[in-house]
């Protein structure tokens, strides 16, 4: 009886120890360790986006008012093709587009029309620059023509009765000399006229409205993305300052900025890219972000 206690002891001892190890084998088989495996070795299977091949250096010449625009594409475009640059330099519209006639470079930026004798290169129209004309909201003036303007700002007219408002002195404020907005004014409106002395200066649009929002004689003149009802923009030949006239021809004060390419040679593929590019959504959000009218 003794023996056979003893043999059912051991019996149940070997069936547990069994049981046991069963277990640990399981865990071992069914744990964690490989599930993390797989989960590290699907992570090194994901792959980096390929690059797209586009690098190098795109190279502009010509207009400075073109010039802050051109950076602010570029930036964009750059933060999509990081290995691409644009080296940009002045001179003015007439150094860009002899540039591209002579391909000394990619790009000539133009900010106003080009001329027909102007030949030898294609043009990109970019963007349009559109300025208003700004008085203070009570100012009974509403409409001037360009001549008038002119003259108001050379210091030929120099009170508002002049013209048909109050009998009170008028207050000529301009932008800082190097400003985009006052090269394209003078390039405009004023031609071959100075700015009056007195003229008081400003240097950013968003100061040149306070100042005329403040000063109920007060005049100057914005970028239309400029515009707010803080002052009022006036009618230039009867015609609404407002993007729709612009692009229809009929508001006057504007111009078209362009991008112009020689014509008998194609384009780099990095060149046509950011060209692509600045007329694309992305880039004529970019436009219109920086107070300019889109063409797309």
């Amino acid at each position: 009886m003794k023996k056979f206690l003893m043999l059912v002891l051991i019996s149940m001892f070997a069936v547990t120890l069994l049981a046991a190890c069963g277990q640990d084998t399981d865990e071992e088989v069914n744990g964690d360790d490989p599930v993390e495996e797989e989960v590290e070795d699907n992570g090194a299977a994901e792959e980096e986006p390929e690059a797209d091949g586009l690098e190098g250096t795109i190279t502009m010449a010509g207009s400075t008012s073109v010039q802050p625009l051109s950076e602010e594409l570029a930036a964009a475009f750059m933060s999509i093709h990081p290995d691409a640059r644009l080296e940009v330099s002045g001179g003015g519209s007439g150094a860009g587009i002899t540039a591209a006639q002579d391909n000394a470079a990619d790009l000539g930026a133009v900010s106003r029309e080009v001329a027909d004798d102007e030949t030898g290169i294609d043009v990109h129209t970019i963007a349009i620059d559109g300025i208003a004309i700004i008085v203070h909201p009570d100012n009974p003036v509403a409409d001037l023509s360009i001549e008038q303007i002119q003259a108001i700002f050379s210091g030929g007219i120099v009170n508002w009765s002049e013209v048909g408002g109050d009998d009170e002195d008028i207050v000529v404020v301009s932008r800082e000399e190097g400003s985009g907005t006052r090269g394209a004014f003078e390039d405009i409106v004023m031609g071959e006229e100075e700015l009056v002395a007195t003229a008081i200066i400003q240097n950013s649009g968003g100061s040149l409205r306070e100042s005329v929002a403040a000063d109920p004689n007060g005049i100057g003149y914005v970028s239309l993305g400029g515009l707010n009802d803080t002052v009022k923009g006036l009618q230039v030949d009867s015609v609404d300052p407002t993007a729709e006239n612009v692009l229809a021809g009929d508001y006057t004060v504007s111009r078209p900025f362009n991008y112009v390419s020689n014509d008998s040679e194609p384009l780099s593929e990095l060149a046509q890219a950011f060209l692509d590019f600045v007329l694309s959504g992305e880039g004529q959000n970019v436009v219109e972000e920086q107070g300019f009218i889109k063409v797309n």
